[in-house]
Parts: C-alpha cells; structure tokens; sequence
C-alpha cells in the first residue's frame, strides 16, 4: 500500500478479522452491536440495537455475571476488561465461545458504566491441567463464590482492628493462598503498618512507618488508588529498585498491593505476598479486589467502632465515680460494664457517698434505657441523691425525693420521654456492720455468709423511681457480720444470656458458692462468669458485646471465711440469719421461710428442711397473732464433732408464756407446741429480761425427732390461759 492512500476503514479491518464492535450503556439498558457482532451473538448479521435482557437470553447465565464482575474490577484498576464467555441457541447448545475485551468507564452523575469493546470467536478451551481454573466454567469458580461468601460473612461479624486482621490472615484463597499479609493505614504523609501476618516482627521494621512519597509499592496505591501486582522477582526489582532491597529477604515469588478504599477515600493499602509464582488472571485479581473491598468496609467499622469505644469509656469515667480510699473496717469492689449497642452508654450506675461520723451509703441503680438521654439522666440522678444523702436523710427520704426529682424532669411537656429508674440505697456502718436499706424496684441484695452460703436478703421497697412523686419506701434494717459479704448488682449480671432472674439467681449463687479468693477477684468472676472476660473502667478495656448494661457492688467484712487478704481464709463452721417481722408485716412469714429453705440448701435431710419451715411458721404467726409484739426470728447452722445442728429462736417482746394444749378434733387452735415436740429433738421457751424467746433444734441426718426434754422454763402439761396458734 502507497503511503499515500487512505487507511481503510476500522469496521472494514475488524470485520475482515472476524471481530465484532459492540458499544453498552448500563443506564440506558441497551447495546449496539454491528453485523460481525451480532453474527457472533447468534442473531441475523445486521447491524441492531438490544435491550440488556436480549442481550442476556445469548449468553451463559453464569458469563453474564463474570462480565459484571470484570468490569467492576477494569473500572477499579483502569485497565481493560477481558472475558470468555458462551454464546448459546434457543435450546440452550453453546455455539461458541467468544472472547470480549472492552475499556469500561463509569460514570458517577449516571451512577453508569459505559463499554465499548470487540466480540472475537476463541477456540473452545479444553480441560484445564491446573483443575478447571478458567474464566469461563470449571470448579475453581464454584470454589471462588465460596470463599467470597465464607470471607464476607468473617469481616462483617469481626468487630475490632484486631479481629479484623485475625479473619484476613486465616483466609484460605481458592488455588493462590498467600503466604503473607500486611495491612497499611496512612497517618498524614506517612504511610504506617497497622498489622501483619506470616512475618516474624524483628523483621517489619523498616515497614512500621514510611514516606508516602517513597517508591515503595504500597505507597503508590496509596497515591493512586490504584492496584500494582507483580508476578516476579524481577518485575519487583525493575519496577521499585530503591525498596527492593526490603522485600528480597523474604523469598518472595509475587506479590499483590492492592488500595483499601472506602466511600471513595483511600484509607490505606493490603499487600498479600506469595511464595510461588502467581499470573495475577482476571478472576484472581478479582478475588483479590473483592477481599480488599470487604476488608477495607471492616477495618473503616472497627476503626468507628473503637472511636465509639473510646468516646463511652471516657464520658462514662467522667459519670462514675472512684471507690476512693479504703474505708476501715470493710473492703468494696465495683464493676460497669456497658451494653453492647450502639454507643455503649447507658443508665445503670453505682455510687459511694461519704455521710457524717464515719458512716458512708452505697447506691446502685438502672436508669430505663440504653441511650445518651438513659446516660445524661443517669448522671443528674446521681448528683441529686448525692445531695440528698449528704443533708442528712435517711434512705427512704432520699429515695423519695429522688423519685420527685426524677418525675418532675422526665414528666414535662418539653421531654415528653418520660423516664423511670431502680436503685437501691444502702447506709452503712462500718464499725457495727450495721445497714439501713431502701429499694425502689431494684433486685433484692445478697449475702454471702462466712462459710459460703448464699442467700437472698429480701427487703421492703416501693416503686421506681420518677413513677409516683409521692411514693413511700420503707427501710429494712440487718447487720452484716464478720466474714460476710453484700452484692448489689443490676438486672443485666442476673439475666442476660437467656436467663430470668430465677434461673440467673442460681447461676450467680453458684459462682458466690465456689469462690474463695479476694473481692476483686470475686467481681471479676461474677462479671467474666455471665458475660465473658470483662474489667472495670479502671483496670483495663470494656468488653465488645453486651446484651445489656451491668453494675455490680460488693462490701465485705473481713473475717474468717471471706478470703480476705488480711483474714484467716478458713471458712466457720457456724451460719446465721436474723430475720424481723413487724406486726403489720405478715407476708414477711413467707420470707422468713425461703430464708430458711436457703439457708438449709445443703442439709442432708430435705424431710428436716420441711419441717424447719413448718414450725418456724408456727413459732413466728403464734407472734403475731396472740401478742402485740413483733416477732424477730435467729437461726444458726452449727458444726459439732462432724455433725450439723440447727437452732431456731423466736423473740417478742411478750410476757406470756406459751403451755402445751390438748386441742380437740375441731380446734383451730393449740397445736404449734404439740408440732415442735413431735418434729424437733430438743426445744424450749426462755423467759428474757424483756419478753421470751422459744427455740427449737434439729440434728442432721437420721435420728427420731420427738425424744428432745423441752427446756427449762417450759411450762407444764396443764393449760394456760395463753391462747396459742394453729
């Protein structure tokens, strides 16, 4: 051809070569394709314009995805995108295969991709030597969809920076495995390791922090924002000769340095590095930039997520307060641990407030709610019982005017959010042991005696907090004796994990049961024992997840048996209860007998157990109704010579002694005398200074009740003009 004659046409040259032009606009849905093209397609040779579905119903369902994903990935990489794909007949027969190369561009006002590219018949290819590894059909692609589901789902589940490397350095890529990874963040012009694997750290250096200007292959994707793969040694060495001599040592055959890239912003770079030889194909660029993405999307949430973490534990150090010094006579251990959900604030609380000569009060409590109001409520809440404990109230008014507090702030017309709150205020004595509750619908305490029974301490209380302005709560008043040990704790350390507070209560009396160390290690195993490792704000990170907020205190007073460090860690062999019930008070009979049920949880004899509830029944209604004192109920368990021995004494303040009855058949009346001297082994009835005492005892284990000589004191067989009760 003379130089001076025109060039023929493109479309003559291309379909003198069997090449087809086709051109694709996503937002319009259709394609142009010329004669040669749609020949190849399997449609009449003519020239035609089809819609994206008839373009479709002429190729292999699966190729139809492959393009897409080809693409997408030419788009991220700036390259071309080639595919094979099947053209098939109305019965489903492959005609042939085509091979499509393309320069794809998106555009972003259209949110659209726009190909223009040539169609060319490829021979079939045949069965593949590396196990069906083509684009086109074979297990490698099944093999591949797998592993992007299995590694999408590990880095949408990861929840930490940490978390998120541990899932990028197990995974397993079909066929092409690296044998080392290394995750780049950007700290202002410098590029800085975030995490490695597959890398002893004496070696990376030299890696921790560089210039992001320096030609380093990661450096450039950062730059760019484009992918760089190198498939040998030497392409490594020509392309970066100054960094080469930092990659060399480790033996590598190819590598990948690919862009992690998030809402548009390149956020850092992830090189997997591979001991054998790697062609870097379409499908496992596209792997690869599939992973890059998933990564990126997980290392941005767990970077928000620890921001989040950070933001909580600061605004809760600032709400909740320091035990502060020791105070003689006890010890205290706290925990918070916060929810799991969004910014991990909430409105459960404790407190520790200093009152007059010597005397301080815990407060534990749960504002309605696991959000920043919960939390800025919370916190005005705190300051305001502060207040009111430190003018000198006793518990039931600070808890009222803290109710009154609460409702009038939550009950406006402005907030319309009404708010309620549990809490639960302890006065204590430290010297005397001695403590004064008031509950507003909060759980009830718990006491760990000396030899490691656990129990319930149920007290009076009134409702939440901010429900009724004017509502009333009574005190409940007990001592805590030496070696013993109070929880208070929140609804979160008793019923997460699916429990109610039945079940939860008997999983946190078993952890209390078995424990023998300090309190702080008896807080850490409350918490770790519902809820996984955890620690206080004080002592180390809050933990991930939460399924609701938790607040726990404890007070002990050291003695023998409460594993402290200055006490005898030997447990006594002796437990007590005291347990009061008023004269307008009756349903507390009912919880004199729980507390006796749990008090005997692991005596011998459950026929003993009964009949301990029955008489103390008796001996406590016989108060109530037949006097006009109140009665106060002393239980002790005592060990002697390897045997237990239980002792129950009733106290009033009534002169009347009881006698011996002989009721007859229709009689409600004048039997609970005739009940303890067939059901106990020894009783009697000890006039006092001030009123009486009656008591009875049990010896565990066999042996006949019933043979016991009453006590002295008792009167005889005759019968009194006391009337005694059922």
């Amino acid at each position: 051809m003379r130089t001076d004659e025109p060039l023929p046409a493109v479309g003559d040259v291309l379909a003198a070569l069997a090449t087809g032009l086709w051109h694709w606009d996503t937002a319009d849905k259709l394609v142009i394709v010329d004669a040669e093209a749609a020949r190849l397609l399997g449609l009449p040779a003519a020239s035609a314009t089809l819609t994206e579905a008839q373009t479709r119903a002429r190729l292999h369902p699966a190729d139809w995805n492959e393009i897409t994903a080809v693409v997408q990935l030419a788009v991220a990489e700036g390259t071309l995108a080639e595919v094979r794909v099947r053209i098939m007949d109305e019965e489903g027969t492959v005609l042939r295969v085509v091979r499509s190369r393309s320069k794809p561009s998106y555009d972003a006002e259209r949110r659209a991709y726009v190909l223009t590219g040539t169609l060319q018949e490829v021979a079939e290819p045949g069965p593949d030597p590396a196990g069906g590894r083509t684009a086109v059909t074979g297990p490698w692609r099944r093999s591949r969809e797998a592993f992007l589901l299995d590694a999408g789902r590990a880095l949408a589940e990861a929840r930490s920076t940490a978390e998120v490397l541990r899932v990028a350095a197990g995974l397993s890529m079909p066929g092409f495995s690296p044998n080392g990874l290394v995750v780049f963040g950007v700290e202002g012009d410098r590029l800085t390791m975030i995490g490695h694997h597959g890398h002893q750290s004496d070696e990376m250096g030299p890696f921790t922090s560089m210039p992001l200007g320096l030609e380093y292959p990661a450096a450039e994707v950062v730059r760019t924002g484009q992918a760089v793969y190198l498939s040998s040694p030497e392409e490594y060495r020509d392309r970066y000769p100054v960094t080469w001599p930092l990659a060399r040592p480790f033996g590598r055959s190819s590598w990948a340095f690919l862009p992690l890239t998030v809402g548009g912003r390149t956020m850092g770079a992830w090189m997997a590095g591979f001991a054998h030889t790697v062609r870097f194909t379409p499908d496992e660029r596209a792997v690869l930039t599939t992973v890059a993405r998933m990564l990126a999307q997980a290392l941005s949430r767990a970077e928000t997520a620890e921001s989040e973490r950070e933001l909580t534990e600061g605004l809760q150090r600032s709400m909740l307060p320091s035990l502060g010094p020791e105070v003689p006579g006890v010890r205290i251990a706290a925990r918070y641990i916060p929810t799991g959900g969004g910014l991990q604030v909430g409105g459960d609380w404790y407190d520790m407030i200093p009152l007059p000569a010597g005397r301080f009060a815990l407060v534990i409590g749960d504002v309605q709610g696991h959000d920043v109001r919960a939390a800025g409520l919370m916190g005005q809440l705190r300051i305001a019982l502060r207040a009111y404990a430190s003018e000198g109230h006793r518990p039931d008014a600070v808890l009222s005017r803290a109710s009154r507090f609460l409702h009038g702030m939550t009950n406006d017309e402005e907030t319309s959010d009404p708010r309620f709150a549990t809490c639960l205020y302890v006065a204590v004595d430290p010297v005397s042991g001695r403590l004064e509750i008031a509950r507003a619908g909060h759980p009830d305490p718990v006491i760990r005696m000396a030899d490691g029974t656990v129990m319930l301490r149920p007290t009076a209380g009134g409702l939440p907090l901010g429900i009724d302005p004017d509502a009333d709560y009574p005190t409940t008043r007990f001592a805590l004796q030496p070696g013993e040990t109070l929880m208070l704790c929140t609804d979160g350390l008793i019923e997460t994990g699916g429990h109610d507070l039945d079940s939860g209560w008997l999983r946190l009396r078993s952890i209390l049961e078995r424990h023998e160390d300090d309190l702080e290690a008896l807080a850490d195993a409350l918490v770790q024992g519902v809820h996984g490792p955890s620690s206080h704000h004080t002592t180390g990170p809050l933990a991930d997840r939460r399924e609701d907020d938790i607040a726990l205190l404890l007070l002990c007073r050291p003695g023998p048996g409460c594993g402290c460090a200055d006490t005898v860690t030997v447990r006594p062999r002796v437990r007590r209860m005291l347990h009061s019930v008023g004269q307008d008070e009756p349903e507390r009979i009912a919880v004199a007998r729980r507390n006796v049920r749990d008090l005997l949880h692991d005596w011998a004899a459950p026929d003993q157990v009964d009949s301990a509830e029955l008489l103390v029944s008796e001996m406590v209604t016989n108060v109530l109704v037949h006097t006009d004192a109140d009665a106060l109920l002393l239980v002790e368990v005592v060990e002697e010579d390897g045997r237990r021995r239980l002792r129950v004494e009733v106290f009033d303040s009534g002169d009347d002694l009881p006698h011996k009855r002989r009721p007859g058949e229709l009689a409600s009346s004048g039997r609970g005398l005739l009940l303890i001297g067939l059901l106990a082994h020894a009783w009697g009835v000890d006039p006092r200074g001030e009123g009486k005492s009656i008591w009875f005892e049990l010896y565990e284990g066999p042996g006949e009740p019933g043979g016991g000589v009453p006590g002295e004191g008792v009167p005889g067989d005759g019968e009194s003009s006391v009337v005694e009760g059922p």
